[in-house]
């Protein structure tokens, strides 16, 4: 009983593992088109097939960290075509899901262009009494 316990104790602890799938800072402007939204004025820039691991030994992953880990891959991979919108076009079978890559023009895809960056905040007002006041990002 306790070498059973001893051998299966790194299995079960790996399974709650993430696996290191982290969003590249490119991907984060994407859009998930959950419902299929994806406007007729989008261009289509092909199809994507991502994949992760959904089982450790006889032991299935938690559903939703591998769905999370395949949005995250897709966007991955899409943000490589220079895409801002993704659409899923099956469920995960196996760990692996189809997705559909576009371009929408809905967000800005890349790095910001210098014209377009925002004016640092001007620096903080001195009153009297040593209290500092800043501006409210309002105006």
């Amino acid at each position: 009983m306790r070498k059973t316990l001893l051998l299966l104790a790194p299995v079960v602890l790996l399974g709650g593992c993430t696996w290191g799938i982290n969003p590249e800072p490119a991907s984060l402007n994407i859009r998930t088109a959950w419902n299929g939204d994806v406007s007729p004025s989008c261009r289509d820039l092909g199809k994507i097939t991502v994949q992760v691991m959904d089982h450790v030994g006889p032991f299935d992953r938690n559903d939703i960290k591998v769905r999370d880990e395949l949005q995250v891959q897709a966007r991955n991979s899409a943000a490589s075509m220079h895409a801002d919108t993704i659409k899923p076009l099956a469920d995960p079978v196996d760990g692996s899901q189809p997705w559909e890559a576009y371009a929408c023009g809905n967000h800005e895809v890349g790095p910001v262009a210098p014209a377009q960056q925002s004016a640092p905040p001007p620096p903080p007002q001195q009153q009297s009494g040593g209290f500092q006041t800043y501006p409210s990002k309002g105006g």
